[in-house]
């Protein structure tokens, strides 16, 4: 008979994957460096996740579920609009600042690397950046918005120069990007 899951387990496997995704990337990680750094013997990986993309896809969830649980509150605390997806995209800078902007987001990083070669993960992308343009459309709805553009307009048009700024911030290792963004993007965008 086959051992439960340890659900402590399969959360070292995904902090393990997570790291070694997030800095190394998809093809670089391989089973045994995640379960090596998660101190599990190789064999158990599967036990959790069918197959490597499966767990990069786990892995995505567990990535914006932690931006979901800390920063997506700030959308809906005081202040304007304006105000708070500034914060937002700010506090979301400010992670990236504290590795050096080495990392970049995981969202645009695996859009990269996989989106044109892993159907699950292209689609675990896809429910990732639906459920971040809804978070920041609630945000929009709760205060007055520009007429030529709706809520899911902006929030799409946020995400997608948000990640550009990602991207170079990742390049040139520097919050440049990132202030650009907050200075220029998101005013002319909820003007």
């Amino acid at each position: 008979m086959p051992r439960p899951s340890n659900p402590e387990v399969r959360k070292r496997l995904l902090a393990a994957g997570l790291d070694l995704i997030h800095s190394r990337g998809f093809a670089a990680s391989g089973v045994k460096d995640i379960t090596d750094a998660a101190g599990v013997p190789k064999g158990s990986f599967y036990a959790y996740f069918p197959s490597k993309e499966a767990f990069a896809a786990a892995v995505l969830d567990a990535y914006w579920i932690d931006i979901e649980t800390r920063l997506v509150p700030i959308l809906h605390g005081d202040g304007s609009v304006q105000e708070r997806i500034t914060r937002f995209f700010h506090a979301l800078a400010d992670d990236h600042e504290a590795a050096n902007f080495l990392l970049g987001c995981l969202i645009g990083n695996l859009s990269l690397e996989l989106s044109s070669s892993s159907e699950p993960i292209r689609a675990q992308l896809i429910s990732v950046l639906e459920r971040w343009g809804s978070g920041l459309a609630a945000c929009l709805r709760s205060g007055e918005l520009r007429a030529d553009l709706d809520a899911d307009d902006i929030a799409s048009r946020l995400i997608e120069a948000w990640e550009g700024a990602a991207l170079r911030g990742k390049m040139i290792r520097s919050r440049i990007p990132y202030d650009r963004f907050e200075a220029d993007t998101i005013p002319a965008l909820l003007r």
